[in-house]
């Protein structure tokens, strides 16, 4: 659909209000209610404004939140004019840290029976926050304010080829990264060794094995045949992970790992290739995933967690380690 927005007026809001910690070493207490609280606030305030810009949108662009579009062109107005004096790292976690808060729902790019391009900022899960951050970086990093921009990269980012239709999306991490890297957007650290130590061979079969789990799947087995095909193309691909046994090792692990770098949490459940997404972020005690949650324990939301990421890993058997890219 087409949209235009006229600047009606208003003031600069300072996003660090939803939560945000600058403090590369100060942790986030999930349990803080004035998090929510401001970024409850935030929204409310950002429902009466109207995006800064006249902009076209791709006609199969879903229908968003006023509050949205806002919302990404503050981010982008703000961060824009610190990008030359913010490393990539830098850069990266201001923008993720502004989502702290913002509730975990999943699904959210499931919900019509046709696919569209859905942006929605105020549910996320950990694919769709990631997405969000690295739109939203590489949007910063052109000097690029507009809604409209954002969302292009979004479709660009989400969908193979920058085509958006149900069998593009990239559903799976290691499709998601290969593509992303093939459009130059980031790029995949999987050296040196040690730490990349441990060998994944890929065998993800998981969609078209149970595409009755899936709305657009479950009543189209031609689409089902197609992503099959995708799968199959995939499978028996050899990356490289770092084990999880080495995630203690802090000195190891920062030579490679740097702030704002995206990480997948490699898994032996059957069929898939990942389980969960975030951004490194690195604590006095070590290493953190900062990620939409679905734990309880975390509030269901985006959080910079207590935990870190060497605990949350030995406490689950299926956790086998970690990839790790790098927004370019």
């Amino acid at each position: 659909m087409k949209r235009k927005y006229i600047l009606i007026g208003f003031a600069l809001f300072i996003l660090s209000a939803c939560g945000a910690k600058t403090e590369q070493g100060r942790q986030q207490h999930v349990t803080d209610d004035s998090v929510e609280t401001s970024r409850r606030n935030l929204y409310a305030d950002l429902t009466t404004l109207s995006a800064p810009d006249s902009d076209v949108l791709p006609d199969y662009t879903d229908d968003y939140t006023k509050a949205d579009s806002v919302l990404v062109c503050q981010i982008l107005q703000e961060i824009v004019p610190q990008r030359q004096e913010l490393s990539n790292g830098q850069l990266v976690m201001k923008i993720a840290r502004k989502f702290i808060g913002v509730p975990y729902v999943a699904h959210t790019l499931d919900r019509n029976e046709e696919e569209k391009l859905v942006v929605n900022l105020h549910e996320l899960d950990c694919t769709t926050y990631v997405e969000a951050v690295t739109a939203l970086t590489l949007c910063a990093r052109k000097g690029e304010t507009r809604f409209s921009d954002y969302v292009r990269q979004l479709e660009q980012i989400r969908y193979r080829g920058g085509k958006m239709s149900y069998v593009n999306r990239l559903h799976y991490f290691h499709w998601w990264l290969e593509d992303n890297e093939r459009m130059g957007f980031v790029s995949e650290i999987d050296s040196p060794n040690p730490p990349f130590t441990a060998v994944q061979t890929l065998k993800i079969n998981y969609m078209s094995l149970n595409a009755r789990l899936y709305d657009m799947l479950k009543n189209n087995p031609g689409r089902v045949e197609e992503l099959k095909k995708l799968e199959d193309a995939t499978n028996g691909t050899k990356l490289r992970y770092i084990p999880k046994s080495l995630l203690c090792n802090s000195r190891l692990l920062r030579e490679v790992i740097h702030d704002g770098d995206i990480i997948a949490i490699v898994t032996s459940k059957r069929e898939l290739d990942t389980t969960h997404l975030g951004f490194a972020i690195w604590h006095k005690d070590r290493l953190h995933l900062m990620n939409a949650s679905n734990l309880r324990k975390n509030g269901n939301r985006v959080v910079d967690p207590i935990e870190t990421l060497y605990n949350y890993m030995m406490s689950r058997p299926a956790n086998l380690g970690i990839r790790v890219a790098r927004i370019k």
